[in-house]
């Protein structure tokens, strides 16, 4: 029989590991609270301690609160920690779900009050139903094209998108989408009209079921009400990632009330593909003036060298989201620096990130604190492959192998086929293979939506594949070229849970491991090339910059940052490092593999805006085009002015010997919050960092919590 503590005991476990700002979180009065957390600082604990203070203090029953996250995972998580602080109040009871886990137990409870006799189905699958919708309106029913178009109706319904909206929504927005605006919408409609009672059963999807829940407590008072009685306080984890339908879903909970806590992080905005929006979480003071809003910016995840380095690459953002920077504090004891390498071509950097991976687990690292992040889930092939060689176990996270891939398997039986039927085939191996994969998606320019252009970045690298065979080996015909990639195919190591783990930036959301290589950090992969159609400062670009946040903040200990300047090897080198290493990669080793020699190598000073060589002083100083646009912070540029102003007469010096014109206006578009980060900037080295870092950095954090 469990025995309930004593109130002080109980109040003593809650709050006795935790920081002075996770406290005030904890502590906070009933009512709206925000709470920014950074990557690394504690959120999941605070926000698991807040709902049990609340229960054991007696402000809430334990069955009066709803706790709502985005992944199972993630509730999982969440209800193991309060079970573990159940001192006999039970706090274990509390509910955590995902959002649509709690849609759906609400609806199953309130339908047959709202609705009446009809029966209701929830879709294992949408994908039959798009396709029928697809065919009536004349478009493709292939796979990727199906999946695509259910995309887009995802998003619409997740953004409150009716189809008679769409075309306007897609064009405000400029999203890219897979065909013709007004054909897609005629599919969605079609889609909706087709789910409607079927056989007099309706057919819901997942969104239809935050739909229909928030509908039947807008529209049914007595339905609200009861609702309402059962549940009196929220909390709802990774704020920045809630769509507006979920807004709407939590809109209907509260009901007017304000007994609600989020948290999040703005700068961790990576999902807005999915109609993902920061929105409400930067909105939530604007809301409810009232709220008590705590920041969490002590890390107790990574070493100060890795969080000083995700400082730095998250100070150059731009636009709203840049407003709610969190500058992290590192709490670790110091470890290595990054590492920042650049490759002759793509084969050296994953052979070389292969090497230092063998080195770590012979050091003693686990291979399952080890991680190699892409942008794309094509680039994983070629880390496959060094592993292999280096006999190192890996698993590929949120995604198959390469070769396990469905459009990787149907090309190799398509060109199994055509070496069958056609065994006399005369021409380039490399142009034979690529009129096999046209007709898979294999086109000259990567196409909208995004199950077609992941489909079509694979093909693109198995197409690249071949030619690397034909190089080292130029008498293969296409049979010995199918044998050659079946043995890569079968030596691939199976997935173990004790591998190093390959996986995209956006699937290693929420993760961590002690060692990360951060791969292809390339102008066109990061930033994506089609973020950059959209303009180098605009929001996609921006996105882009988070989800390097992200694969930096997944570091604990070890962190390795990597680019090559060519695809194959021998091949030109016109590959430029991504721009949001600019100003931030240290002088590094060129590393040119085993067979040469290292020569020390700087990258030419870019642009952080649009990429391009920097080549006057004051554009080197801005780090930017004087012709790009600045996004400096004109409060502090006069603060700074103000400060050098009252230095030089004490100091009796002019005032350009202080700082110059150029320098201060740098710090006030930087916004260096480290020293680091503030030699960073041409003209600041170590005499002027020990004279005058303090003050300025002082003066950065000073506006920052203004």
């Amino acid at each position: 029989m469990m025995v309930a503590m004593s109130p002080t005991a109980s109040r003593d476990l809650l709050l006795g590991d935790l920081d002075e700002e996770q406290r005030e979180a904890v502590l906070a009065p009933r009512g709206p609270v925000c709470v920014l957390a950074g990557a690394g600082t504690g959120k999941t604990r605070t926000i698991t301690r807040r709902i049990a203070y609340l229960v054991t203090a007696g402000h809430v029953a334990p069955s009066q609160v709803l706790a709502v996250t985005f992944t199972q995972r993630a509730a999982g998580e969440m209800r193991a920690r309060l079970r573990a602080l159940d001192d006999g109040t039970g706090t274990g009871a509390v509910q955590a779900q995902t959002f649509h886990a709690a849609a759906r137990r609400q609806l199953s409870y309130f339908w047959p009050r709202v609705v009446g006799n009809t029966d209701w189905q929830l879709m294992d699958s949408k994908f039959a139903v798009v396709a029928q919708a697809a065919n009536r309106a004349g478009l493709p029913t292939g796979t990727d094209d199906v999946r695509d178009l259910a995309g887009e109706i995802e998003w619409a319904k997740a953004s409150l998108i009716s189809p008679e909206g769409y075309a306007a929504a897609v064009a405000d927005v400029g999203r890219d989408i897979p065909f013709d605006a007004a054909k897609v919408a005629t599919v969605y409609d079609n889609y909706e009209a087709l789910k409607t009672r079927r056989e007099g059963v309706a057919l819901l999807d997942f969104d239809d079921l935050l739909l229909h829940t928030a509908a039947a407590i807008e529209n049914d008072p007595a339905v609200a009400q009861e609702f309402r009685d059962r549940y009196r306080c929220f909390v709802v984890d990774e704020y920045q990632d809630v769509t507006p339908l979920q807004q709407r879903v939590l809109d209907a909970w509260l009901g007017g009330r304000d007994d609600l806590t989020v948290v999040g992080d703005a700068n961790q905005t990576i999902y807005s593909f999915t109609g993902a929006s920061p929105r409400y979480l930067l909105d939530f003071s604007r809301r409810f003036p009232e709220a008590a809003v705590v920041r969490l910016e002590r890390d107790y995840r990574s070493t100060p060298q890795v969080v000083s380095l995700a400082n730095r690459v998250i100070a150059a953002a731009r636009g709203r989201m840049a407003g709610s920077k969190l500058h992290l504090v590192g709490q670790r004891p110091p470890g290595p620096n990054p590492v920042f390498k650049e490759y002759p071509d793509e084969v050296a950097e994953a052979t070389a990130v292969a090497k230092s991976i063998k080195k770590l687990i012979d050091s003693g690292t686990a291979a399952s604190e080890i991680a190699v992040l892409y942008r794309i889930n094509a680039q994983s092939e070629v880390y496959e492959e060094a592993l292999t060689e280096a006999g190192v176990a890996f698993q590929v996270r949120g995604g198959e192998g390469f070769f396990s891939r469905q459009e990787i398997r149907q090309a190799l039986l398509a060109m199994q086929r055509t070496a069958e039927r056609q065994p006399d085939l005369d021409g380039p191996l490399p142009e034979i293979v690529r009129a096999i994969l046209e007709p898979l998606g294999l086109t000259a320019e990567p196409p909208a939506g995004t199950r077609a252009r992941d489909r079509w970045e694979a093909l693109v690298a198995l197409a690249q594949l071949v030619d690397d065979e034909v190089a080292q080996r130029p008498g293969l015909d296409l049979r010995a070229l199918l044998a050659e990639l079946r043995q890569r195919a079968d030596s691939r190591h199976p997935p173990v849970v004790q591998g190093v783990t390959l996986a995209s930036l956006h699937a290693a959301k929420g993760l961590e491991w002690d060692a990360v290589f951060l791969v292809g950090l390339a102008d066109g992969t990061l930033p994506i090339s089609h973020a950059l159609s959209h303009g180098p400062d605009s929001e996609p670009v921006e996105e882009e910059r988070r989800l390097l946040y992200v694969g930096v903040t997944r570091a604990r200990v070890h962190l390795t940052l990597s680019w090559a300047l060519a695809r194959n090897p021998g091949g030109r080198q016109g590959r430029r490092p991504s721009r949001f290493l600019n100003g931030i990669a240290p002088q590094s080793q060129r590393d040119d593999g085993p067979s040469k020699p290292r020569r020390a190598r700087g990258p030419a000073p870019r642009c952080r805006i649009c990429n391009a060589q920097l080549t006057t002083p004051p554009a080197i100083m801005l780090r930017r085009c004087e012709t790009c646009p600045s996004d400096i912070d004109d409060e502090l540029l006069a603060e700074l002015k103000e400060w050098r102003l009252r230095i030089s007469k004490e100091m009796s010096v002019p005032a350009y010997v202080v700082f110059s014109d150029n320098t201060l206006i740098a710090i006030a578009e930087s916004l260096p919050t480290d020293d680091a980060a503030l030699v960073a900037i041409p003209g600041i080295g170590a005499r002027k960092l020990e004279q005058f870092g303090a003050d300025v950095l002082a003066l950065v954090k000073g506006r920052q919590k203004s």
